[in-house]
């Protein structure tokens, strides 16, 4: 098993999974894409479903959540039925890059940590688009080299920590992206990261309650899983992560529009 699959298999198995940027970055893309109540919002790697239930709960909108981790989903369905929000939220399996939607269906679409991953980034941002509503947004919050080029250390890094098959991309990289898909209007912001505050967001995203329980069934996985504890063990053997990284590694904010009608 590969070593971002392992990842996501034991982040679904304790019920927490996470994004870069917390609750902050979720509330831009939240206020940036124009969600309202009457917004139908697809949420692609919805993990174990804690945005996509966020919405609901706070917008009080539909939301159709998907991952292509068939456990995440899994832990999907269980929070939203434990919140009582099956009447809101859906979630099913699917891959960023071939979405089982009929075009136009959705007035926003968001990712988190999400289009990183893909092999063929601009044929998700084209699933993206397509499945977008004229006159809705796309959201992404995604990872980014904020300086290059990019030291050794630091793509060995990423590679460790984020997974052979994660490629951040520049500013400049993403925005192409979206450009060339059709999207208008672009906004960006890029923003370095913190540990101190990654925790925090995790805090603010979970509560105490969640962020406990997480801890509860990771050492539940620790004493019954061989294979959890030697994925532990190769996150120690790792090492610290290197002591520049906020200088080049980061995230972006980035928000496009689809136009009401097509000039092409």
């Amino acid at each position: 098993m590969k070593h971002t699959d392992q990842f996501f298999d034991f982040a679904a198995q304790i019920g927490l999974t996470k994004h870069l940027g917390g609750q902050e970055a979720t509330r831009e893309l939240v206020d940036r894409t124009r969600i309202t109540p009457l917004s139908y919002v697809l949420d692609v790697g919805c993990g174990v479903g804690t945005t996509a239930c966020h919405l609901a709960r706070s917008m009080g909108c539909r939301v159709m959540g998907v991952d292509i981790n068939p456990l995440m989903i899994d832990r999907a369905w269980e929070r939203a039925t434990r919140l009582k929000l099956t009447d809101l939220v859906e979630f099913q399996q699917a891959d960023a890059m071939d979405l089982p939607f009929e075009n136009d269906l959705f007035n926003v679409v968001i990712t988190e940590s999400v289009t990183a991953f893909p092999d063929d980034k601009a044929k998700s941002v084209r699933e993206y688009y397509r499945v977008t509503k004229p006159g809705g947004f796309i959201g992404l919050n995604e990872a980014t080299w904020l300086k290059t080029p990019v030291p050794d250390e630091i793509q060995a890094w990423a590679s460790q920590d984020l997974g052979a098959n994660v490629t951040p991309l520049q500013p400049g990289e993403w925005i192409q992206l979206m450009e060339k898909t059709g999207l208008v209007d672009i906004f960006k912001r890029t923003s370095t990261i913190s540990t101190r505050e990654e925790s925090r967001g995790i805090l603010e995203r979970y509560g105490w309650g969640g962020f406990l329980n997480s801890l509860v069934q990771a050492f539940g996985l620790y004493l019954r899983s061989s294979d959890y504890r030697e994925f532990v063990k190769s996150i120690r053997e790792e090492g610290l992560t290197p002591p520049n990284l906020d200088e080049y590694f980061g995230y972006g904010i980035y928000i496009g529009k689809k136009e009401l009608f097509n000039h092409n």
